[in-house]
């Protein structure tokens, strides 16, 4: 699957570019939610959330890069987002954060740094939907993809198959064209692109060529 995420599109433009989005074959809207404080930098707040909302046709996944964010769990419920992904750095009681998102009717996920190791999520997988592994340090978008995140995907599928779990890896950051399919081959279930595609001098077609580096994987 392919989520797009919306911290690379033109804000001047924006509903043009949600639009161009609801016609492709991406499958979700990737929203980076930032607060200056988790990590150096700052995204947008409810309002824009809202607008993007109004006209998304795909399922909102809010990626939350922020401090204490059971403050607006209700919050990102009330504007209809589907997949809401935490930060294990930023949850002093994790399993509680996502049996709350749970119980709000969302899919809840684990968005983890590329410093930490994926075996300090054994004893959570069980409670979580989807883990989000960053492939850059979070805060900014167009950094360089790290790439021992192949070996951390494919770890972390290993270790949710011998638990025989449905839990999707997610991936985010630096995803292009040139190293989609090696992460779909390695394990990945949805990628998360934004530059490769707004920046893209033609997106739809970006766009494609991403879909298509996963679907060959699939079949």
């Amino acid at each position: 699957m392919l989520s797009a995420s919306l911290l690379s599109a033109d804000f001047a433009h924006l509903e043009r570019d949600i639009s161009l989005l609801n016609q492709s074959p991406i499958d979700w809207f990737h929203l980076d939610i930032m607060d200056g404080l988790f990590v150096p930098n700052l995204s947008y707040g409810f309002p824009v959330i809202e607008a993007i909302a109004k006209y998304a046709q795909k399922p909102l996944d809010a990626h939350l890069m922020i401090v204490d964010p059971d403050r607006y769990l209700e919050r990102f419920q009330n504007v209809g987002t589907k997949y809401l992904s935490v930060h294990y750095e930023a949850c002093t009681h994790l399993h509680r954060t996502l049996t709350h998102i749970r119980k709000l009717g969302m899919k809840p996920g684990i968005a983890i740094n590329p410093h930490t190791p994926i075996e300090t999520l054994s004893d959570i997988l069980e409670e979580t939907d989807f883990i989000l592994i960053m492939s850059v340090n979070p805060g900014f978008s167009a950094q360089k993809f790290i790439s021992h995140t192949y070996n951390k995907v494919a770890r972390l599928k290993e270790m949710i198959r011998q638990k025989g779990l449905n839990c999707l890896i997610e991936v985010d950051g630096g995803v292009n064209e040139t190293n989609a399919k090696a992460l779909t081959d390695f394990g990945a279930d949805i990628l998360v692109a934004g530059n490769a595609i707004f920046n893209a001098s033609n997106p739809s077609a970006a766009i494609e060529a991403l879909i298509a580096h996963t679907v060959s994987r699939c079949h």
